[in-house]
């Protein structure tokens, strides 16, 4: 009986570390966790623009998302979310800038986000989205 418990207690233990390290990632010897990693509001994106700002804008949506009807972020780069794994390398010429990571709601820009801190990269997680964006431009 006691057996059983200390099983079962070991699998619950072993699937809900296993689970909390699913969604983060280890930047600059801190570890972020989807939940909370660095946001940052429209409004002071388009403040860091006006200012030129050392940034780089990241879109992480699909290329037919970047061409379509909510647009893109003008001299933005686009890397899809899902190739940004195996794409990291590329961002290497932006390593000195903060990198504002940009997709329709902000969602998909919080793994982004992730991914790129977790290659060690200065990333931040624009809050809203292109809908966002869109919103202010108006």
């Amino acid at each position: 009986m006691i057996k059983s418990i200390l099983i079962v207690f070991l699998l619950v233990g072993t699937g809900v570390w296993m689970y909390s390290g699913q969604n983060s990632a280890i930047a600059n010897g801190q570890k972020y966790s989807i939940e909370n990693i660095p946001n940052i509001s429209v409004d002071d994106v388009f403040a860091k623009i006006e200012k030129n700002e050392n940034i780089l804008i990241l879109d992480v949506r699909t290329k037919g998302e970047y061409t379509g009807h909510l647009g893109h972020i003008e001299n933005s780069i686009l890397i899809p979310v899902q190739e940004l794994g195996t794409r990291v390398a590329e961002m290497t010429p932006y390593k000195d800038k903060e990198i504002i990571v940009v997709c329709r709601s902000g969602n998909r820009s919080r793994t982004g986000t992730m991914i790129l801190m977790n290659a060690g990269y200065r990333a931040i997680n624009m809050l809203g989205g292109m809908k966002a964006w869109n919103k202010k431009k108006k």
